[in-house]
């Protein structure tokens, strides 16, 4: 998986996407920080260290499941990667997506880039299903980007965190990889 992906599309010609490495972490830190202290995207309260952003993008790829980059110019602007959805066996076969853009690169199409890379890696893969678990149902820019990518709302588990002084709703978006359910893995 260290292979580079160019980004398909006219929206975002010079998106390099690649595999991550820990030379990566301290900007996706700074990239994810601004969501941890000023969104509901993440549940997270506090930014995560650098030395845990290299814990998680080692446990990402130990369980063989990719963790991508986009760089222009060599600058990380946004980062995608999968992770298992739970840890007994019976969900081995369903991961769930996180993606992130910085705040000054929304809105030019490389959150798709992104998630588009990420769900063709994993359909190259023993995975059939995939989630998206968004932080707050007031998240349209996010519930719209899964919803192009053929996720459908699955459900809304209401006010199940409290963060930034209110209560926050997660919205449950799915879709199939590869066959999905139509054959045994």
């Amino acid at each position: 998986m260290s292979e580079d992906i160019q980004a398909r599309g006219a929206a975002v010609p010079k998106l390099r996407i690649r595999e991550a490495c820990e030379a990566d972490m301290a900007a996706v830190r700074e990239i994810y920080a601004h969501y941890v202290e000023h969104s509901l995207a993440t549940f997270e309260e506090v930014a995560p260290s650098i030395d845990e952003m290299n814990t998680r993008l080692l446990a990402v790829h130990e369980a063989g499941l990719p963790y991508l980059v986009g760089l222009i110019d060599g600058e990380v602007l946004g980062y995608a990667y999968a992770t298992p959805y739970r840890s007994r066996p019976a969900y081995r076969h369903t991961i769930e997506n996180s993606v992130y853009v910085a705040v000054d690169r929304q809105g030019h199409g490389y959150g798709s880039a992104l998630l588009e890379a990420l769900i063709a890696q994993c359909e190259a893969g023993p995975w059939r299903q995939m989630l998206a678990v968004i932080g707050d149902s007031g998240n349209t820019a996010s519930i719209a980007l899964h919803g192009r990518y053929g996720f459908e709302p699955a459900g809304t588990l209401r006010s199940v965190g409290f963060k930034l002084g209110r209560w926050v709703d997660t919205v449950l978006m799915q879709r199939s990889l590869g066959p999905g359910d139509q054959v045994a893995p």
